[in-house]
């Protein structure tokens, strides 16, 4: 009779799904997108939720940072000014819009407009022409040769979105991806739900996705523990990771991105316009004792604008060692012997926090009184990326080749550099790897010599998960997180 009775209360608990394979998962992200429209914001909680996922490019990239075909089946280069990408077919958005060459051009000539708020806009604004000779054909030729071309397209930025949902994209988004929009419930979660129409519906496992908001590393730890999360790709406190060393509940993956975090300096304003002032803001850090006090010890120190991952990485560590007395010097030339007060505003990261009371101590021992403002993300922006009102911040740049920030002169930065410009020009177009390398290197070292941001270290890619979610990218090449490679087991 027991026997009997556990078959039975076994059967009535498959019968209820609890023994059904999970199909859903939930992941914790630091902090919430002002929007779901990766054409038109800069913050990389867009495309960590809506990249692959909501929307598509013409390419993709692997972990590797290989570029593949994704909405085009195949592309050609005549050069590095002609491009011709021949589209899969019988792919349609969300809503039912079918993707046709038309929409690739209708997408690429708004991120161009005017009113593009499109953080790579140099990219689409670089081309000449879109010609569509059929329905599947695009050919794009470009005003300045670009041999980086097809991994720009692979990028959120240049999501295809459809015509008569574009404008609604912000807080409604329609992609052609494997997932759908269901609901944003502001200041918690975003969930996503499994698009049946997408072409490679049968291989993905998930039916449901949701990424919440927890930017406190200790909320993050706890919901975890709690089951309320099953991944939390970037772990806020790095030294909580210990607490899941040994745990079976749990596995942690550890490896590299492409986010180069820094000190960033607003280069009109004064002082911080005499580079004298800049090189001694880098003299000043201490960049091995950030990167233990930030990120317990993991991630490498930079002092330019690239990660070790680039294939054109120059070590340029030489340039700033941790030297306060000659960053007194310096600022004595410069004409503050009693050095000066700046507003320091910082962003709620984890990461930005903590490494902004580093930045602030090391300052401070050499005259620079940084004032911190913690402020909210919408605030940072607001204030800080479209206004330019501060002196210093703190922030990570985490897309590849986000070096060609520096061509804009009103990007927040505020560095303007015709000679700088010229070198990216130069380099982009270059023929061959070899000069790409000589050139992309030259800029590096441009960079380092203007002294334009204070390069503290690669951002570490810390991640625990919940044992049994398999298809997780130990690297983040780009701010994306696959949720059609992600499957249980």
């Amino acid at each position: 009779m027991r026997s009997l009775m556990l078959v039975v209360g076994l059967a009535a608990l498959l019968a209820s799904g609890a023994g059904a394979a999970k199909d859903s998962v939930t992941i914790g992200l630091a902090v919430e997108p002002p929007g779901l429209d990766p054409t038109a914001g800069a913050a990389a909680a867009i495309s960590e939720i809506t990249w692959l996922n909501i929307y598509e490019g013409l390419t993709r990239i692997d972990e590797a940072g290989t570029v593949l075909p994704n909405l085009a089946e195949s592309w050609s280069a005549e050069d590095a000014r002609t491009y011709t990408f021949k589209l899969k077919r019988g792919i349609a958005f969300h809503n039912g819009t079918a993707l046709t060459a038309a929409t690739v051009k209708y997408s690429f000539t708004r991120s161009a407009a005017d009113t593009s708020t499109n953080k790579r806009k140099r990219v689409f604004a670089n081309i000449a022409a879109i010609d569509t000779p059929d329905d599947f054909t695009a050919k794009i030729t470009l005003k300045q040769p670009s041999s980086l071309l097809p991994f720009f397209f692979a990028e959120a930025t240049a999501a295809i979105v459809a015509p008569d949902t574009a404008e609604g994209d912000a807080t409604n988004p329609v992609g052609t991806g494997p997932f759908r929009f269901g609901k944003w419930t502001r200041g918690d979660s975003v969930s996503l739900e499994k698009f049946a129409g997408h072409r490679n519906a049968g291989a993905v496992k998930l039916a449901r996705a949701t990424f919440r908001f927890v930017g406190d590393p200790s909320a993050q730890v706890a919901a975890l523990l709690a089951g309320d999360l099953d991944y939390v790709p970037f772990m806020g406190g790095l030294e909580a990771v210990e607490r899941f060393k040994g745990d079976p509940r749990f596995q942690i993956l550890v490896g590299a991105t492409e986010g180069e975090t820094l000190v960033g300096i607003n280069n009109q304003r004064a002082p911080f316009t005499d580079v004298r002032v800049r090189r001694a803001v880098n003299l000043a850090l201490d960049r091995k004792a950030i990167i233990a006090g930030v990120n317990g010890g993991f991630g490498q120190p930079i002092a330019s604008h690239a990660t070790r991952s680039n294939p054109y990485y120059l070590d340029l560590l030489a340039t700033f060692p941790y030297d306060p007395a000659q960053a007194k010097r310096l600022l004595a030339e410069a004409g503050f012997p009693n050095g000066f007060e700046t507003a320091f505003k910082l962003p709620p990261q984890a990461y930005a926090r903590r490494g902004g009371e580093i930045v602030a101590a090391l300052l401070g021992e050499v005259g620079i009184r940084a004032k911190i403002e913690p402020i909210e993300w919408a605030q940072w922006l607001d204030v800080v990326f479209r206004q330019k009102n501060y002196g210093l911040t703190v922030i990570m740049q985490p897309e590849p080749w986000d070096i060609f920030n520096y061509t804009d002169p009103n990007y927040f930065y505020q560095y303007d550099s015709a000679a700088f410009r010229e070198l990216m020009k130069e380099a982009e177009a270059s023929p061959t790897p070899a000069e790409a390398k000589a050139r992309f290197q030259a800029a590096q070292r441009k960079l380092a010599d203007d002294a334009v941001n204070a390069w503290l270290f690669e951002f570490p890619k810390v991640s625990v998960a919940r044992t049994g979610l398999k298809g997780l990218w130990r690297n983040a090449p780009m701010a994306v997180y696959d949720l059609a490679a992600m499957r249980w087991e």
